[in-house]
């Protein structure tokens, strides 16, 4: 995955703002963040539980690594060129999901026939 090709990942997400700093760029929805790109790195940081966080860089810590925990969320750093779109995108959404007001992640799951 290109820098690129993340940003057009993220536009597909309702409500995004994205906010360019120094060396980094933020991603909220409804003023939360829900993820981070480093784009120097080709890394980006994005909000999961614990447990995912924790099971991510067990199973491929080539490209997970803890990024921090808070609460009952933990952060993940993603290798944007050891990653594919769909893999990604679930991760991206699942970290919007966490996020965003039960209104929009309701609509949205809906529109993408996800959940049950």
């Amino acid at each position: 995955m290109s820098v690129e090709e993340f940003l057009d990942l993220v536009e597909k997400l309702p409500e995004v703002r994205m906010d360019r700093m120094a060396t980094w760029v933020s991603f909220k929805v409804r003023g939360k963040g829900f993820g981070y790109l480093w784009e120097e790195t080709e890394t980006v940081g994005v909000k999961a539980t614990v447990e995912e966080q924790i099971a991510l860089v067990a199973e491929r810590p080539e490209v997970f690594e803890p990024q921090f925990t808070a609460g009952r969320f933990g952060w993940v750093v993603i290798r944007l060129d050891r990653i594919d779109y769909d893999e990604l995108f679930e991760l991206v959404a699942e970290a919007w999901c966490l996020t965003a007001p039960k209104t929009l992640v309701t609509a949205f799951e809906s529109a993408h026939h996800i959940g049950g």
